[in-house]
């Protein structure tokens, strides 16, 4: 046989696909638990501070690098939000010292609603509150942004080779909330609505073994309203999984589950019984081969300016903070003090949205604020083909995001919730169309710069 035809026997017996990148990461935790009794996020009706713990609550970090030394690092917490200073200070500070830019850096929380209070402002504002309660607020949120750097920073010096692998599975106890009925839609199961119900999962791996395990779920963790501080259903899943695999960090990502409630709720058996069946789920997707990931990475953070619709004017609100309704009546007066103070309301909202492709092979979409399921199955409707993680609860949770659909039917997540915020809302009615027209304009721009 000659050179020639050995050559192209070699040739035609070769991979035709590119070898996968080449990664480096590391994965890191630490306890986030309050040390003293605090007053709790989550539920307006809470009128005593915490009684104790139930669950330790963690911040956790995953810090990827591919073959070219891009870096990404993703933080998950066990609390109700990430306040727009946590992440400006998080950001400032892993920018100076370890030269991470801003978008290659995800802040995702999971929601529980027995963790501490975290806003500053509405602590201080609110009926009732103390200086030395918003003091105390303020002193965790000093000590939170310290541990999440120094996770990030113990993290990037310990990355090792690994693999990434992709997955997914499903899970059922997430329940679509927003019931119809004649005097409007009411916060209760309403099985008959939409639903996100995939769990998607990222696998690090390192020699065969696990390191780490990225997952998430879209849906509220309001399992529990007591005094004590847990992790709710997302707690469970987590520690079940890294007892199961104790070389690994397991960290859950809140997809887009603003108007999605676990079901059966309200007590400590059930919450338990949520995060072991999104546990399992977890398990079942590690089963099968995963789709190797490869890189690059690329990745993207901007601002979309949001409208809100016209607030009442002066009159209006001084009508309104003389109400019945204790939460209407603080929130129209936090709009008069606005008033007051700069001479206007502010009639826009920066939005951060965020993309980052792993190659060709996975894209993870993170939008800002408590984003209802119709941003999720819209995009993967329209991204069918591609393989797409939809996360919520990023980077700045400030308040619900409604869908088009949402905003015109109204009820809590359409504008009703806005009254425990300091924003006039509720949205005009192009919010999701700015959006996902600023999606889109990411998904393009790390598209072009992955190839």
């Amino acid at each position: 046989m000659s050179l020639r035809c050995t050559l192209l026997l070699c040739l035609l017996s070769a991979p035709v696909s590119a070898a996968p990148a080449e990664w480096k990461a590391a994965a890191a935790k630490g306890v986030i638990t309050p040390t003293e009794s605090m007053w709790m996020a989550g539920y307006a009706s809470r009128n005593k501070p915490s009684e104790g713990t139930t669950q330790d609550l963690y911040a956790k970090t995953l810090v990827l690098e591919d073959a070219h030394g891009k870096r990404l690092a993703i933080v998950t917490l066990d609390l109700i939000g990430v306040p727009r200073a946590l992440r400006e200070a998080v950001e400032k500070q892993v920018q100076e010292q370890f030269g991470l830019p801003p978008e290659s850096l995800l802040l995702n929380a999971s929601h529980t609603h027995c963790g501490p209070e975290l806003r500053v402002p509405r602590a201080a504002n609110d009926a009732g509150a103390d200086s030395a309660r918003a003091a105390q607020a303020l002193a965790y949120s000093t000590r939170l942004e310290t541990t999440v750097v120094k996770l990030i920073g113990d993290a990037l010096a310990r990355l090792e080779p690994v693999q990434l692998g992709y997955s997914h599975a499903r899970c059922g106890f997430a329940m679509n909330r927003r019931l119809p009925t004649d005097d409007g839609y009411r916060n209760s199961p309403y099985p008959d609505g939409p639903v996100d119900h995939y769990v998607p999962v990222l696998r690090v791996e390192a020699d065969g073994k696990l390191r780490a395990i990225l997952f998430g779920y879209a849906c509220h963790n309001t399992t529990l309203s007591f005094y004590q501080f847990c992790g709710d259903y997302a707690g469970y899943a987590q520690e079940y999984l890294e007892a199961a695999h104790p070389e690994a960090v397991a960290l859950f990502v809140t997809g887009c589950g603003a108007d999605q409630n676990p079901y059966p709720r309200g007590e400590l058996e059930q919450c338990q019984q949520h995060g072991r069946a999104l546990a399992n789920a977890v398990e079942t997707a590690l089963l099968p081969k995963p789709k190797p990931i490869a890189g690059p990475l690329s990745t993207a953070l901007e601002t979309a300016v949001l409208q809100f619709a016209p607030p009442p004017d002066r009159a209006g609100l001084e009508a309104r903070a003389k109400s019945t309704n204790t939460y209407e009546a603080r929130h129209a007066q936090r709009l008069l003090d606005q008033l007051d103070q700069n001479g206007t309301i502010p009639l826009e909202y920066p939005y951060l949205a965020q993309v980052i492709r792993f190659g060709g092979d996975l894209t993870l979409i993170a939008l800002a604020g408590e984003v209802v399921v119709d941003y999720s199955l819209r995009l993967k409707r329209e991204l069918a083909g591609e393989t797409v993680w939809m996360a919520g609860y990023s980077n700045d949770v400030f308040g619900y995001v409604p869908s088009q659909r949402v905003l015109r039917e109204g009820g809590y997540e359409g504008g009703g919730a806005m009254v425990y915020t300091s924003l006039p809302g509720p949205f005009a009615d192009d919010v999701e169309d700015r959006i996902h027209a600023k999606v889109r304009e990411l998904l393009e721009r790390t598209k072009l710069s992955a190839r």
